[in-house]
């Protein structure tokens, strides 16, 4: 099983992302590298990424595992102001080429949303932009991640998906992204989720899903909402997503938690042990706030 979270990209970069992944007993970590929300970046130090190959080399994490979260100011999917959405190509560019110094293979995107325009246009223009973007010679994968369908968003279901898939020019560079929390809120039954994988694997191909983020909901289905809640404490339920985890077709698959954290600390430690023995545990705030003491 491959399994690990959301960790931090702070001073120490790559390596601090990876002693973070140990400590809550991962084996592979998704990472920004900056905030999220805003473009500011610092330098990639090479001497912080050859101590954190090495540092995973020894403690079990296959940097071909790793992956990278493109920031959500990026929209592809609306180009009604021009320079903006050439801003989203070319941020998303230094991004892939950050994520290149650092030997790691994958990035999630977020497709974007249509905002005032057609949702057919908004997804001609992010299968557009990522034909601007990857070229023969790029190597990080790009993930589109599957959507809630908040607001406008777009890559709410296969059939979107696969819309923005069929007009990319380079489609061995493109693959997808699940996320249980955001397919529970788009109007799919995780307790079907081999149904789902069918679909999925008869219209894209199954080997297109290169990671899973792991969330409950705090959404009933179909809701729209976007909302992750801790494992077994949402709408999902800790069985159903134990199953998408140990789905036997999606075993070479990183599996990523995003889980909400229990105050000032991240519950990633004994979520992941939760996993490990799935079972589930009803005293995740106290266990975390004991860990943190």
């Amino acid at each position: 099983m491959i399994i690990g979270s959301h960790v931090n990209f702070g001073s120490e970069q790559l390596l601090g992302s990876a002693k973070q992944a140990v400590s809550f007993g991962a084996n592979t970590f998704m990472f920004y590298t900056g905030a999220p929300q805003n473009t500011i970046r610092k330098d990639i130090k090479d001497d912080l990424t050859d101590e954190a190959i090495k540092y995973m080399k020894e403690n079990n994490i296959d940097i071909n595992n790793v992956i990278c979260h493109a920031p959500y100011i990026i929209n592809l999917a609306n180009k009604e102001k021009e320079d903006s959405w050439n801003f989203s190509i070319s941020f998303l560019k230094n991004e892939i080429n950050r994520i290149t110094k650092m030997g790691i293979n994958y990035i999630v995107v977020h497709p974007g949303n249509a905002l005032k325009i057609d949702r057919m246009e908004a997804l001609n223009n992010i299968a557009e932009a990522i034909n601007n973007i990857i070229t023969t010679e790029t190597m990080p994968m790009i993930l589109l991640e599957t959507m809630a369908g908040k607001g406008t968003e777009c890559g709410i279901n296969i059939y979107e998906i696969n819309e923005i898939l069929n007009k990319v020019n380079l489609k061995e560079k493109v693959g997808v992204c699940l996320d249980t929390c955001h397919l529970n809120d788009s109007g799919i039954d995780i307790s079907k989720f081999d149904e789902y994988l069918n679909e999925f694997d008869e219209k894209i191909g199954i080997e297109k899903i290169k990671c899973v983020h792991v969330n409950d909901s705090k959404n009933e289905i179909g809701t729209h909402k976007d909302r992750h809640a801790n494992l077994g404490y949402g709408t999902i339920g800790f069985e159903n997503l134990i199953n998408v985890i140990y789905n036997a077709r999606l075993k070479n698959v990183p599996k990523i938690l995003e889980t909400p954290w229990i105050g000032e600390y991240p519950p990633y430690k004994i979520e992941i042990d939760m996993i490990k023995s799935k079972k589930f545990n009803p005293n995740l705030e106290e266990e975390v706030n004991k860990l943190y003491e």
